[in-house]
């Protein structure tokens, strides 16, 4: 960093205008836009420091970052926006105004205070989305607490994994959600609970655990009821000193690869990222309501879905407690949806069922996609089936509390389909090669990021910590990526999922996307599998347009024939009805190489 007059001077990018500027902020609305201010502020040329072009972009942005908690946020927002509706819960028949969801939150969070939980206790929220997930996460919040995002469809030996890992001290859960029993599943676990007495469990192997709250009007033996801990803090007094630098969430990575860890993060991690992506979402220009069909417990669902709509007083809108394609459609009709949320698999069903129902949609207008990356036809068929101003995507990791690469207002065809957005307000990104030196714009390699939204660490995980920091704080993604000097990022793949086939270094997506443009195919996910000769060999799962429909390997290999290198041509295909995938709408690659083993074994 340059310094001149002792003023810092930050650079956007290799030929950009230098300029330093001093902000002093009296006062700053909900999405931080700054309404009083006294600048000092200059500017001037200077010879590049980057005269090779290296793959380094720090995107400064307009808006100042903000230092507040998640609760006082949300304050702000309700005070805004206090008559419209903050969250619809469609399946449950529930409406809260920004108003009405700030007297539960503020009642909740000291019934949290008053039951004994102390600023700092981890509090599971083990359940499918729902109006109670909403104001459960912002009461946690409110009364200092770290909430854990639970995957509701975690099974018992799961869930006491994840008590353990973070010595979670209270879980907030239904009775049950389709073939799932939370209570029976903990029960099991934590055999005290039904022994326990005034709702305070002593466990021998459990020694954190001490609460069990269940939203159901049943009194279960050991638990408490949602209701109950409303009622006890009926008083609406919680008076916990949080700091925006103390810890929020704990999410536990998807765990596509392997065993899920436990990423720390911050409120201002949350509140920052909320605000820069609700900017990005044109939020501001009108009253949005937006059909999220992502889970709560992902952080495209807590952040590029829920603080991002608070940022702005946006409405959410709860379809079904977990991804349903045809109430999806019906709630953006009965709700006059503008925005929709989703994964690619998601609008994949979504417009799939949409052909089949034909229903009147007519007020939507943009479409957020993220969580996996999106082959380019795809962007093209969610703009015309919903009839669309515009598609957006949204590229980020957990550890990253979300979004890192978003899309910008007015973009070309083509950078919304061959790109994953531009960077972020406020964070700095470099593609470096294997020994960690910053390779030229242009050219692949590991993308690293430095700024606000980094998350603290995995939790008691110091080595795992270590691993994805580096000694000046840049986070490794350990995505091969591609940096423009526009600051645009282009997905290779992950190193992971590389397949290297006789030398070969191959990527994935390329061959899915390519795939993916078939006319007979509707989704296509490609692995590696073991190969004597080659090492690795290409498999490529198919989904098609229509069930049961037959194609062929040779039908593949005709196709990409010509138009993708010969060694990028799938040995093997295999056509399925669906892939094995995470709550949170990822593919299970790990699942997908077993099943081609176990087939092949039989």
């Amino acid at each position: 960093m340059i310094k001149r007059f002792g003023f810092p001077i930050l650079k956007r990018h290799s030929n950009a205008l230098f300029s330093y500027r001093k902000w002093y902020p009296v006062n700053s609305d909900i999405n931080g836009s700054v309404t009083a201010l006294q600048i000092i502020s200059s500017s001037y040329s200077t010879v590049s420091t980057n005269p090779e072009k290296l793959s380094y972009y720090h995107h400064i942005g307009n808006d100042p970052l903000v230092y507040r908690t998640y609760a006082e946020h949300f304050e702000i927002s309700a005070k805004k926006y206090g008559n419209r509706e903050a969250i619809v819960s469609c399946h449950e028949g529930k409406r809260y105004t920004y108003t009405e969801a700030l007297e539960k939150v503020n009642q909740l969070a000291s019934g949290f205070i008053n039951i004994g939980l102390n600023k700092g206790d981890r509090i599971g929220i083990w359940s499918p989305n729902s109006a109670q997930w909403y104001i459960t996460m912002l009461a946690a919040a409110k009364a200092g607490l770290i909430s854990v995002a639970l995957n509701p469809a975690y099974q018992g030996p799961e869930i006491a994994q994840c008590i353990k890992k973070v010595n979670m001290r209270a879980i907030v859960a239904p009775e049950s959600y389709k073939a799932q029993n939370y209570y029976e599943m903990i029960c099991k676990n934590v055999p005290e609970v039904t022994e326990s007495r005034g709702g305070v469990i002593k466990s021998s192997e459990f020694d954190s655990f001490t609460t069990l709250i269940l939203d159901s009007p049943n009194r279960l033996k050991g638990t408490r009821t949602f209701e109950d801990v409303l009622q006890l803090g009926a008083d609406k007094n919680c008076f916990v000193k949080v700091k925006p630098d103390e810890p929020c969430n704990i999410q536990f990575t998807s765990g596509t690869t392997g065993t899920p860890k436990a990423a720390l993060l911050s409120h201002y991690n949350f509140v920052n990222n909320g605000i820069h992506v609700g900017n990005r979402s044109q939020y501001s220009e009108k009253p949005h309501r937006i059909c999220v069909l992502v889970p709560f417990f992902h952080v495209f669902g807590i952040v590029v879905s829920m603080t991002a709509a608070i940022t702005h007083g946006a409405t959410i809108v709860v379809p079904a407690p977990t991804f349903n394609a045809e109430k999806s459609l019906r709630a953006i009709v009965d709700e006059q949806c503008t925005v929709i949320h989703g994964t690619p698999t998601m609008y994949v069903d979504l417009i799939a069922k949409q052909k089949e129902l034909n229903l009147p949609i007519s007020t939507t207008e943009i479409a957020v996609t993220g969580g996996s990356p999106c082959p380019p036809q795809l962007f093209r068929n969610i703009k015309s089936t919903f009839n669309l101003s515009c598609v957006k995507t949204v590229y980020g990791l957990t550890e990253l509390s979300a979004c890192v690469f978003f899309s910008l207002n007015n973009e070309t065809e083509k950078q919304v389909t061959e790109t994953v957005g531009s960077l972020q307000d406020h964070l700095e990104a470099k593609i470096v090669d294997q020994e960690g030196d910053i390779v030229p714009f242009g050219k692949p390699g590991e993308l690293c990021v430095r700024g606000y939204s980094t998350m603290l660490g995995y939790f008691n995980d110091e080595a795992k910590t270590k691993e994805i920091f580096t000694r000046d704080k840049w986070l490794k993604t350990g995505d091969q990526f591609i940096l423009q000097e526009d600051g645009y990022g282009r997905i290779v793949g992950r190193f992971k999922e590389m397949i290297i086939r006789g030398g070969e270094n191959i990527f994935p997506k390329e061959i899915e996307d390519f795939l993916s443009t078939h006319p007979d195919i509707i989704e296509a996910q490609v692995v590696g599998v073991p190969d004597d000769r080659m090492g690795e060999e290409i498999c490529a799962f198919i989904r098609t347009t229509e069930k049961g429909k037959v194609l062929q390997q040779n039908d593949i290999k005709e196709f990409c024939t010509g138009s993708i290198a010969h060694f990028k041509i799938p040995r093997y295909m295999k056509v399925v009805d669906e892939f094995p995938r995470t709550t949170s709408g990822k593919i299970q690659k790990f699942k997908l190489k077993e099943q081609y083993e176990k087939e092949k074994c039989e």
